[in-house]
């Protein structure tokens, strides 16, 4: 049959593994779609850039519009990255019936809703598998997979460098400071990773998680978002004493329609799936009615983990051209958006306080919870050689979110607390 034309933008790690995987795979994946795979233009940024791959010259340019308007392919691969000039390009191909597989977290968690309608216009597919957790097939799963059940809640630790960092701070009782240092040598972590250690990268990814699994519009402004700076060994440690890893997770949550999604530091119960994913391994865990639980793990990042889900991402878009159904199968957000209330979002608390080491003081405190109706699930008060104050470990039973802020705005105000260290959800 007539070779299916590939454009491709971006030549980077993830476009080098695209351009292996389909040329060194391209008997396999032939008799898979009926036809040869054929990568026929690439954009790059430079073409004096050494490369890994042999590519013929002729098919490489420095403007991605010659890709897009090339008559000649069928569909456009982008990982090249980027948001403003890369939603233009996509968009374009769409209008001139293109089919789209892209690795952009950050366009499709930003302009995903946009370029998913005008995909739906035009009866063109639009994948994007590769933009959450690398080869972890996780958004064909929600689609398909769970295309009969109802999801309740996911879970998720989807940031590599945070994950390296945190399991390498319990195993080694190392400093935040001293980890990141290293996750930088070893390329783990940007020069600059501020995306990544204060929960942006993760944030863009529940987002699109959110939306896939509960088929409403979960929007990047609708994430809560901590980071992972401000966790100290000593937090680990405490952690690790009460039986709980620490890990930066991302929860989305829904009942009744409502819907909240955060990222934040998490101290969940050791014996959970999701306490053992060490390094820079993902995992997804998902909650749904009908199924109960589940746990995705593998590779989040990589050339050729993500180069692998965009290649079965290529493989279905000619599947569905083959079949003639393509636009077909795009989930587009039809629940209205309904954003839980503060009052809604219910979980377990962690607090570390430093207080004065007198007579009353854990008294006074206990009051304040109990003034809020939030009840207490164990405290311990220990003296630190270290420090001249002494120290309250507190864990709440699930608690409304409203209710916490209330005692900790409290907490803050009274005169026997010097300091609240410390405050993590709690899940397991």
């Amino acid at each position: 049959m007539k070779p299916v034309k590939v454009g491709l933008l971006g030549l980077g790690t993830v476009g080098t593994g695209v351009v292996r995987i389909v040329v060194g795979n391209q008997e396999d994946l032939s008799s898979q779609v009926g036809s040869p795979i054929l990568i026929e233009r690439i954009a790059v940024k430079d073409l004096d850039k050494p490369r890994d791959v042999e590519i013929d010259p002729a098919k490489i340019t420095t403007d991605p519009w010659e890709v897009i308007r090339d008559p000649e392919i069928d569909v456009i691969v982008e990982v090249m990255g980027g948001i403003a000039g890369t939603k233009e390009y996509l968009l374009e191909a769409l209008d001139r019936g293109k089919h789209i597989v892209t690795a952009n977290k950050d366009l499709m968690a930003l302009h995903g809703s946009e370029i998913l309608a005008k995909a739906q216009e035009k009866q063109c597919d639009v994948f994007y598998e590769a933009s959450v957790a690398g080869g972890i097939p996780i958004i064909r799963t929600l689609i398909e997979g769970f295309s009969s059940d109802k999801i309740m809640k996911i879970m998720g630790i989807v940031n590599g460098t945070t994950n390296y960092i945190l399991s390498k701070m319990s195993q080694e009782g190392a400093s935040y400071d001293d980890v990141l240092k290293e996750a930088q040598e070893l390329g783990y972590a940007e020069s600059d990773p501020t995306s990544d250690v204060e929960g942006l990268d993760a944030a863009r990814k529940m987002a699109i998680l959110g939306t896939l699994g509960f088929r409403t519009n979960a929007e990047l402004s609708d994430v809560s978002v901590k980071g992972i700076s401000s966790v100290s060994k000593e937090d680990i440690a405490f952690a690790k004493r009460l039986g709980y890893e620490m890990k930066l997770l991302g929860i989305a949550e829904c009942d009744n329609d409502a819907f909240s999604i955060s990222v934040q530091p998490t101290m969940i119960r050791s014996g959970h799936p999701l306490a053992s994913v060490g390094g820079v391994f993902n995992a997804v865990y998902v909650y749904g009615e009908a199924v109960g639980e589940t746990m995705f793990y593998g590779a989040g990042a990589g050339a050729m983990p993500t180069a692998t889900s965009v290649v079965a991402d290529l493989v279905a878009v000619i599947k569905n051209l083959r079949l003639g159904v393509n636009g077909l199968k795009q989930i587009v957000p039809y629940k209205q958006k309904k954003l839980k209330d503060s009052e809604d979002i219910f979980y377990k608390n962690f607090l570390l306080l430093h207080v004065d080491d007198k007579a009353g003081v854990l008294a006074k405190i206990t009051q304040v919870f109990a003034e809020y109706d939030v009840s207490l699930d164990s405290v311990v008060q220990q003296a630190n050689p270290n420090n001249p104050n002494a120290e309250i470990i507190i864990v709440t039973h699930d608690a409304s979110k409203a209710s916490m802020d209330k005692v900790l705005r409290h907490l803050e105000e009274l005169s026997v607390i010097r300091r609240v260290k410390s405050h993590y959800r709690v899940e397991g």
